[in-house]
C-alpha cells in the first residue's frame, strides 16, 4: 500500500458520504437546545458574510441545505445538518460574528451562545474557521482563534471566495495564513482554499471533514 491510500480511502468515502442523504435538523437558539450530543460535530465558523452558507452548499452539493444572503448577520443561531444514513456526523452552521445589523443585545446574545457552544461541547471533533482570501486574518478572527487555542479546541483554517482574487494574490495570503495558523497551538498547520462558486478546494474540504470526524 502506497503512502497516499489512506487519503485516496478518505477522500472517496467523503466523496460518497456527501453525495448521499444530507438533511436539515434544528436551528438551536440556546444551549439547551442543542441536540443530544450524540455523534461527532463538525462546525462553520467566520465573520460576517464570510460565506458560510455557501460553503455548506457547495460541501453538500446542495443548492438551498444552507441559507445565504447579502446581510451580514442573518444566520442568529446553531443550524444543525444530519449527514448520513444512517447518521454518520452533524455539521454545524454558526452565527457569523464581527458584524451584525441587530442590536446590540442580540449581538451579544449571538456571541456568548457561539463562545459557549465552542468551548463546552464534548462532540466538537474540529471547527473549520472560515478567512476571507480577499481580506486575510482580521483581529476579530484572531480573537476567536485565542479563545479555541484556550480551550483546546481542535480549528482550521479555511480560506474562502478564492477565485475572487488573482492567483498571485491568493497564494501570497494563503502563506500568510498558514504562517500564522503554525503559531496557534490548536491550529491545523495546513490552510485550504476553496471557492464556492468555482467548486476550487471542495473536495479536499470534505475529505478534512471526514478525517476530523474520525480522529
Amino acid at each position: 500500500m502506497t503512502d497516499a491510500a489512506p487519503d485516496d480511502d478518505h477522500a472517496e468515502r467523503a466523496r460518497k458520504l456527501f453525495a448521499g442523504p444530507i438533511a436539515f435538523l434544528k436551528s438551536a437558539p440556546a444551549l439547551q437546545h442543542l441536540p443530544a450530543p450524540t455523534v461527532p460535530e463538525i462546525a462553520f465558523a467566520g465573520r460576517s458574510n464570510v460565506g458560510k452558507s455557501s460553503l455548506l452548499n457547495a460541501l453538500t452539493h446542495r443548492n438551498g441545505l444552507a441559507r445565504t444572503s447579502v446581510t451580514p448577520g442573518r444566520t442568529q443561531e446553531l443550524n444543525y445538518f444530519d449527514v448520513g444514513a444512517p447518521l454518520v456526523f452533524r455539521l454545524v452552521d454558526m452565527p457569523g460574528y464581527g458584524f451584525a445589523k441587530a442590536p446590540k443585545d442580540i449581538v451579544k446574545k449571538w456571541r456568548f451562545l457561539v463562545n459557549d457552544y465552542l468551548r463546552g461541547r464534548p462532540v466538537l471533533k474540529r471547527t473549520l474557521v472560515l478567512i476571507d482570501s480577499r481580506h486575510g486574518i482580521k483581529d476579530v478572527d484572531r480573537e476567536v482563534m485565542a479563545m479555541l487555542d484556550t480551550a483546546a479546541v481542535s480549528y482550521r483554517l479555511v480560506l474562502t471566495k478564492a477565485d475572487k482574487i488573482k492567483a498571485s494574490d491568493l497564494a501570497a495570503v494563503h502563506t500568510a495564513t498558514e504562517t500564522e495558523a503554525r503559531k496557534h497551538p490548536a491550529a491545523h498547520p495546513q490552510v485550504i482554499a476553496t471557492s464556492s462558486e468555482k467548486g476550487m478546494g471542495i473536495a479536499e474540504l470534505r475529505t478534512a471533514v471526514l478525517e476530523a470526524v474520525e480522529s
